[in-house]
């Protein structure tokens, strides 16, 4: 076992949505971070979520009101530092006879949304009659419309590069980034955090000492505190939510459309998403592997019904799936009461009956987790009795954030590129494209694009690997480059990708097919039959 070099002030136990925002409040504040994934990070509950930056419209019939509030904020806050990343996105609910949610109801829950949203840049709330909305959409179901409501919320077109890039900035910060490292044994001297042991990709243990642990690992939270010297009860029981993504159809909405299921009243989301349609979710309880979740038929069977009915024109088969993801809600555990009204607030829990100096994150949404990090952070200082500053993460840009008209202009003077490559570059990498322009500058290679198709350039992928944490194709493919998630799941660019990702990793030849293997089995794996 190799022995700690450091003492950490912090580890940080998953490389999620929650676990890099904290790594990014508490390096910028100052502390000495660790950050720890047994995969890549953001390969769970964070990339496999309706992919909105909103406020909970529908938390208002639970009376959460805090928590839309605190929502509205924080997706105010992110169109600010993350305005590359987080697009306004405007959604229409249609209202049909003999819904759950009618007319008058739904009118309330949008002049509350606008009142808790007060001080927004997007636009408030629009009621529409039903030729209105007719006129705008003609593909929605004619039968029983009476109207429809439309307001405006965001969209992160890709929560990866969202984690990605709090990652990226806590690095900037001074923080250690260790991706596939999975803790086995966290230690304690006298009731007080002292280490953790973790395993790295080849299986070798390690040792580094801590003042401090956040169990950030979303629904892998309990399997986590397993590692710790003492049990403790049940903290998550999460739910489960499936989504598939089809071609935009004949009558496909223009808008993203949230509608009340007929089969249980839950909303589904129907949403333009990287030039297909997102549709999405469900929400059960989970008590199987975390490690294999797949879209069940039923849940894709529901998604696809759901649809059929409110854009009748859809006719949506299994056939016409591109592909699904399925993932586990880590909420609070409940055994029993409606999967909808286990709170989505967060709870920051201090484990003092395990050890002092522990704390597990339970819940948390894409949407606050900058908020979340700001109280987890402010929880630390007074574990580790130590006054430090203020969080800075409201008002610092995410490194994508800066100099994205600077990119544009040299991207475009490059010729590299379509105007099409050069959209998608900006939207993906924002102004940290011109880092990438700086390498493919310097080297013949770097240069070219994928398959010549002028779109896709090879620095992409050295990039990845350099300055990104890319480990595997996979990583590279799906969470950096994102073009594991086109129609075609980026099949058409996997060799290209593997002979330039050998070469900058030196591979072998065997290292290289099983890579090639592993990226085939994985894309296969989203898949529907």
């Amino acid at each position: 076992m190799n022995a700690a070099t450091k003492t950490y002030d912090v580890a940080i136990i998953g490389a999620g949505i929650n676990g890099a925002g904290i790594a990014r409040d508490a390096a910028l504040r100052g502390l000495d971070v660790v950050v720890l994934d047994k995969n890549d990070m953001c390969s769970g509950t964070s990339a496999v979520s309706s992919r909105l930056i909103h406020g909970g419209l529908r938390y208002l019939e639970y009376g959460e009101i805090p928590l839309v509030f605190e929502s509205l904020r924080e997706r105010r806050c992110l169109r600010k530092i993350a305005a590359h990343l987080v697009q306004p996105l405007r959604i229409s609910i249609p209202i049909f006879s003999g819904a759950r949610r009618g007319p008058f109801l739904i009118r309330l829950g949008m002049i509350a949304y606008d009142v808790l949203s007060f001080g927004k840049q997007l636009p408030g709330h629009d009621m529409l009659d039903r030729d209105e909305i007719r006129r705008e959409e003609p593909g929605l179901r004619d039968e029983g419309l009476l109207g429809a409501a439309r307001y405006y919320d965001a969209q992160v077109t890709f929560a990866e590069r969202l984690v990605l890039e709090n990652l990226l900035a806590a690095r900037s910060a001074g923080a250690t980034i260790r991706t596939y490292s999975a803790v086995r044994e966290i230690k304690t001297d006298q009731g007080q955090v002292s280490s953790l042991v973790y395993s790295d990709a080849a299986g070798r243990l390690h040792e580094i000492e801590v003042r401090s642990i956040v169990n950030a690992a979303g629904p892998w939270v309990d399997d986590v505190l397993k590692a710790a010297p003492h049990r403790v009860k049940r903290f998550v029981g999460g739910t489960k939510g499936s989504h598939i993504v089809v071609a935009r159809f004949d009558g496909a909405p223009t808008d993203t459309f949230y509608v009340e299921a007929a089969a249980d009243g839950r909303p589904v989301f129907i949403i333009p998403w990287n030039n297909q349609l997102l549709i999405g979710t469900t929400d059960i309880r989970y008590d199987a592997s975390l490690d294999e979740i797949r879209a069940s038929r039923e849940e894709v069977d529901y998604l696809l019904a759901e649809t059929n009915r409110v854009f009748p024109k859809a006719n949506l088969k299994t056939a016409d799936i591109h592909f699904a993801y399925a993932g586990v809600r880590p909420l609070p555990y409940r055994d029993k009461g409606p999967e909808s009204a286990i709170t989505r607030r967060h709870i920051i829990k201090i484990n003092r009956n395990i050890a002092n100096g522990l704390v597990s994150i339970i819940g948390g949404k894409l949407t606050t987790y900058r908020n979340l990090a700001e109280q987890t952070v402010d929880r630390l200082a007074k574990i580790l009795h130590r006054k430090l500053p203020g969080s800075r993460t409201a008002d610092t840009l995410l490194p994508g954030a800066w100099g994205v008209d600077r990119a544009r202009e040299r991207l475009v003077s490059s010729r590299l590129l379509t105007d099409l490559g050069v959209d998608r570059l900006l939207s993906i990498y924002g102004g940290r494209a011109a880092h990438i322009l700086d390498l493919a500058r310097d080297n013949e290679l770097a240069r070219q694009t994928l398959n010549n198709d002028s779109i896709h350039l090879v620095a992409e992928v050295l990039f990845a690997i350099r300055e990104e944490f890319a480990v595997t194709l996979t990583d590279i493919v799906f969470r950096r480059m994102m073009i594991g998630f086109n129609a075609d799941q980026g099949r058409p660019f996997f060799d290209a990708v593997a002979d330039v990702a050998a070469k900058e990793l030196n591979w072998t030849a065997d290292r290289q097919r099983t890579e090639l293997q592993d990226l085939v089995n994985y894309a296969d794996s989203l898949r529907v039959s």
